[in-house]
């Protein structure tokens, strides 16, 4: 399905202390333009470094969602993002003076308040709302957890907790729509055990924490001697243990509010998939952790979607990126092992490249004699080389590097490949390279039919001189 795509209409400022940190922090939420998604621009720190908030660039889930991007970080921003998502808003530029999103009363009540002043404003460009087609699944079957994507003709979601407490027992939450996250999602609060409490501050965190941001959960007894030392670390007056189970610091908002926290989380998390889709979504006690590794699955998901959707145009007359020259420079390999002829199209995280295939292949010989078919295997090779070139291409240096592929998976050839095609091989990371290793997807076609895929793990290791 496609929709238009947007961003907000006016400039608006959030301010507040970070969870963790501490550190008074102001976000400016500015409008970007399409395509642009959500980005965070550090513009406490020198040359004002953008962070782009996607699950591949997620780094740290114990106590929060943080994303980094080349060593700049920007930490507990789920809340945010929540918000954003469930607006419709896809793209702004988040100027912050600061490491961490302002956790404001621990919920998105106030983020959602402050971007619907800013205004909606479609944008002239479309986007595609993916359906998710079949069922996507993270498990973690030694937690108790597991989330699940099925396929359905809109976003929804359902969520159940049980955290062994007797306070808390087992809560379940839902959203059909996004239409009513604001009022029945948004103002959730988060919560915190009072163990974790306790952890929490030993370890140095939680200092711009109070109980006025969190629910605190009493997972055992206590007396009124240690709740007036809560009380003095937190400076409030005297508090309670109310009946439910909770400090009487805050009122709940809703019986089952910690159940719907966890669904405002997910969603903030599952925003960072960087693609908007339709599919029913179940879990059973989901954590930052789990919630993003789910998205990264999705992000793959839609990532091969839109590969197997736009076949490349080869133009023989167009002058190539890479000549044969130019990748023998580039690949160790050489004839009659370089199974790649020209680059005819590469951008930092794709490329495109082509080999000719004719009757005088040396394999030709013995595969087979009155049948000629290009060995699966030697297509594989091929689109291994062209990943190669990919990855390769983006240090400074290449002749002094080699790279070796750990992993290829999921293959399939569709159509037998013979003398005077012409393959076209397209390969696209599915992240970032990480200390040296990369996944792609690849898809090699003849003309607009694609006649084997699959998926690969490379790393690029340097050669000793």
């Amino acid at each position: 399905m496609l929709v238009k795509q947007s961003t907000i209409l006016k400039p608006v400022n959030i301010s507040g202390r970070g969870l963790h940190t501490g550190v008074e922090v102001v976000m400016t939420v500015l409008p970007a333009p399409a395509g642009h998604g959500y980005k965070f621009k550090r513009v406490d720190l020198e040359s004002a470094p953008i962070v782009a908030a996607l699950v591949d660039n997620v780094v740290d889930t114990s106590r929060g969602t943080t994303v980094e991007e080349k060593g700049v970080r920007v930490s507990t921003i789920e809340h945010l993002m929540a918000a954003l998502f469930s607006l419709r808003i896809d793209n702004v530029l988040i100027e912050i003076n600061g490491p961490e999103v302002p956790i404001m009363d621990g919920s998105s009540r106030e983020h959602m308040a402050v971007l619907s002043l800013a205004g909606r404003v479609e944008l002239e460009e479309t986007k595609r709302i993916f359906d998710i087609k079949e069922r996507v699944v993270y498990a973690d079957e030694a937690r108790g957890v597991e989330i699940a994507v099925y396929p359905d003709d809109h976003f929804s979601v359902d969520v159940m907790i049980d955290y062994n407490s007797k306070v808390l027992g087992h809560q379940f939450a839902t959203l059909g729509t996004l239409d009513d996250f604001g009022t029945q999602i948004a103002p959730a609060r988060t919560f915190v055990f009072l163990h974790e409490l306790e952890v929490l501050q030993k370890h140095n965190l939680i200092k711009g924490g109070d109980l006025d941001n969190a629910i605190v959960i009493m997972d055992r007894a206590v007396n009124q001697e240690e709740l007036d030392r809560l009380a003095t670390l937190f400076s409030k007056p005297k508090i309670q243990v109310r009946p439910e189970g909770v400090l009487n610091n805050l009122q709940l908002h809703f019986e089952n509010e910690p159940a719907r926290h966890k669904l405002l989380d997910l969603i903030g998390d599952l925003s960072l998939v960087g693609y908007s889709f339709n599919g029913r979504i179940v879990a059973t006690r989901p954590g930052h952790l789990a919630n993003t590794e789910l998205g990264k699955m999705l992000r793959m998901v839609i990532k091969k979607e839109i590969m197997k959707g736009d076949v490349p145009v080869y133009d023989p007359r167009e002058a190539p990126v890479y000549t044969i020259e130019d990748i023998k420079r580039m690949l160790p390999h050489r004839p009659p092992f370089l199974l790649v002829d020209k680059i005819i199209s590469k951008t930092d995280t794709s490329i495109v490249g082509i080999k000719n295939v004719t009757m005088n292949e040396p394999f030709f010989v013995g595969h087979f004699p009155d049948e000629p078919v290009m060995p699966g295997v030697l297509q594989i090779e091929a689109m291994a080389q062209c990943g190669g070139l990919l990855v390769l291409s983006g240090v400074p240096d290449p002749e002094n590097y080699i790279t070796y592929f750990l992993k290829v998976d999921k293959v399939r050839f569709k159509k037998k490949v013979v003398p005077g095609d012409t393959l076209i091989f397209k390969l696209e990371m599915l992240g970032e390279v990480r200390r040296g290793i990369v996944t792609m997807v690849g898809q090699a076609f003849v003309g607009d039919t694609v006649v084997m895929e699959g998926e690969m793990m490379a790393q690029i290791v340097k050669t000793k001189k």
